[in-house]
Formats: C-alpha cells, structure tokens, sequence
C-alpha cells in the first residue's frame, strides 16, 4: 500500500473513531437522563420522610421500608387502584388490537367505494386534540350509564385512529404473493387475516399493545373526569390523591410510583424482542 493510501486512510479513521466516541457521549448523557429520575425515585421510596426533605438527593440513610408498610397497610388502598389500572389497561389494549387489526386489513386487502376518503377522515382526527372529544364521550359514557365502571375508561378509546394507521402501514407492506398462496389452496379472507396476517404481523401487534397498555396506564385526565368513588379509581388519579395540601409524603408517593413501574418494565421486558424486530423490519423495508 502507497503512503498517499496510509495517509488518506489515517484521517478517515480518525474521523471514523472520533464521530463514535461523540455518538457514544451523546448516548451516555441521554441515558443518564432517563436513568437518574428513576433511581432517585427509587432511592427516595426507602427514605423516612424527614430524611427524603432534608437530603433529596443523598442515598437513604437510614434505609427504611415505612413507605412501603404504610401503602401494605391498606391506609391507601394502591393495591385496589393498581388491579383497576392493570384490568382497564389490558382490556382496552385487547379491543385496540381487534378493531385496529379489523379495520387496518380492510383499509390495506380490500377494495370498496369510498375507501380513501374514510382512511383520510380516520387520520384527520389524529389531528385534533383529545381534549376537544372529552365532553363528547363524557355525553356518551353518562348516557350509557357507564359512570364509575371499567367500560368507561377502556370502550371510548378503543377505536383510535393511531392503531389503524399504524396496523395499516404494516399490512401494507406484507407481500400480496402469501396471501394469493393461501387464496389459492381455498382460504377465505377470514381464515387468511386470521392464520396468515395476524402471524406475521405479531411484531407490530405486540408494538401496538405496548403503546396502547401504556397510552391507558398512564391516563389521568379522563379518570378523573368517568370515576367517581375510590375504589374504582386507577392508579394515575389515584397517586394524585397521596398529595396532600399542606403536606406530602415524598417517600409514600416515590414507593407508590415505583410499584406503578412495575407492571411496565414487566410487560416491555415480555415484548422487547417483538418491538425490536418491528422497528429493525421497518427500517429493512425502508
């Protein structure tokens, strides 16, 4: 190799090694960003409330389990609001996935009279704010008699207009070819969305799932608003309540929202392989 080679080659890798290393820092700060607020929730959850005042950002000292016995005690029933928040969150989730996977196949295989226009009218709502439908669906769920039950905070947001867009793009990009096999060999349109599609669309169904589980598990407006007695609060509205006006227990409140994580961490730990396959198959067919 000529020394002109070995000269252009040397600043190229530096290059090379010098925009790693300000990626990695960017990474690393970025981490740190989202790491920090979580540890120090959860250091201040086994603090005394003196100590989580006087020194909020040292380690406990000493290191108390009181935050965590108060909420056991049933003082606070978290436990109730935490099973309220898990049901709502799942069964919303389940119906998003029927009706989005529904409507999403219909808009991407079939054909029929007006199909772009009701497509263009779906996606035009993600345009408007959701506030803006709050008094609407308060109307709807009072006149159903759905006030302070389960179905008021898991029906009205069960068919968004995110889900089938998003299930839509997927569709699309399927090959039309698997779908003419098994159309061939005597499948329906029901047994093919059914045996064929929905397989191979389980990277995107379990990416939409997460994303609906946590839309719903971290709701608080509309609770307050459909929830009326205590012991069907979720867990959102619920922490809202631990605050007092004149006093707050930071380590009762740090505990309550570490126990509230939970539930989270738990489910993308479930569905990580399946939402990393959805992005990295989006960037392939990109």
């Amino acid at each position: 190799m000529s020394a002109t080679a070995i000269a252009v080659r040397r600043p190229r890798s530096g290059r090379r090694i010098a925009a790693k290393t300000v990626l990695y820092v960017v990474l690393g700060v970025l981490a740190l960003a989202i790491v920090l607020p979580l540890l120090w929730m959860l250091l201040t959850s086994f603090k005394t409330d003196a100590d989580a005042i006087r020194n909020p950002y040292s380690p406990p000292s000493p290191v108390s389990l009181d935050a965590y016995r108060t909420l056991a005690s049933g003082q606070q029933p978290i436990l109730l609001w935490l099973w309220n928040s898990l049901a709502a969150a799942t069964v919303q989730t389940v119906l998003i996935l029927v009706t989005a996977s529904m409507g999403a196949y219909a808009l991407a295989r079939m054909e029929f009279a007006g199909k772009k226009i009701i497509f263009g009218l779906i996606i035009s709502t993600l345009l408007v704010p959701p506030v803006v439908f709050l008094i609407p669906n308060y109307l709807i769920v009072q006149n159903l008699g759905w006030l302070d039950t389960i179905l008021a905070i898991t029906v009205p947001g069960a068919a968004g207009a995110f889900g089938i867009f998003f299930l839509r793009q997927f569709f699309v990009g399927l090959p039309v070819e698997i779908e003419e096999a098994a159309r061939i060999d005597g499948a329906g349109d029901i047994r093919i969305f059914l045996q064929v599609v929905l397989p191979l669309a389980r990277p995107a169904l379990a990416t939409l799932a997460v994303l609906s589980f946590l839309n719903n598990w971290n709701d608080f407006l509309w609770p307050v608003y459909v929830l009326l007695s205590p012991e069907h609060m979720t867990l959102q509205p619920g922490l809202s309540m631990l605050q007092g006006a004149y006093r707050t227990h930071f380590a009762i409140v740090m505990a309550a929202a570490v126990i509230a994580s939970v539930p989270v961490l738990v489910l993308f730990g479930i569905a990580q392989r399946q939402i990393v396959d959805s992005v990295t198959g989006a960037a392939v067919k990109g």
